[in-house]
């Protein structure tokens, strides 16, 4: 096999570097996040070290308020951080350098947001809905009354859907999930296809 010159290695290297960013940019987008936040995560990742809004601007071509708008994005979503750098007056920023801790805070960040939003509706419904319970006589009609039934229950299973999301939130959140689901360098474990 050849040997290739410096240059060429760092080339290789960046090209590499390059895809890794793309793809983290590409595996946002399934957890509802766009991929400039992606491609931040993974510029600042294999950067390997803190990061300015002005470096980061230059590194991606856009501009620095748009990196302050995405970083406060990031930062909201627990996937970066503010990092003091001795000697400088700017905002550093860093992200989390495990993986499995990234997609533990993009998943519990984004379904504590759909739990909690879920669960006031579901508090606003069911008062309304015990509002027509109280509401119903003898002379109502007993579609009315099925309907209202059928609606209570619905409430009950779409509680029950919501608290059981909040407590594999909580699940995730701990820690717990690496017993049930450890992470063991490059081999993966199939347990459920060893019969």
């Amino acid at each position: 096999m050849e040997s290739l010159s410096n240059d060429r290695l760092l080339e290789e290297l960046q090209s590499a570097e390059d895809q890794i960013t793309d793809r983290i940019a590409d595996n946002m987008e399934t957890f509802g996040v766009s991929s400039t936040v992606g491609r931040l995560l993974g510029i600042i990742y294999m950067n390997r070290e803190a990061m300015t809004l002005d470096s980061l601007a230059e590194e991606t071509g856009m501009s620095k308020t748009r990196m302050s708008q995405v970083m406060r994005q990031m930062l909201a979503l627990n996937i970066a951080e503010k990092e003091f750098v001795k000697g400088s007056r700017k905002e550093h920023y860093n992200v989390e350098s495990d993986y499995a801790q990234t997609f533990i805070s993009l998943f519990t960040t984004n379904w504590k947001d759909v739990v909690s939003r879920n669960m006031t509706l579901e508090r606003r419904l069911r008062e309304r809905v015990d509002q027509m319970s109280h509401s119903v006589t003898d002379a109502t009609p007993t579609e009315i009354v099925e309907r209202i039934e059928t609606l209570s229950n619905e409430l009950d299973a779409w509680q029950a859907y919501y608290n059981w999301i909040d407590r594999l939130v909580d699940f995730f959140e701990s820690g717990k999930i690496f017993d049930h689901v450890p992470i063991h360098g490059n081999q993966k474990e199939d347990n459920h296809h060893e019969k």
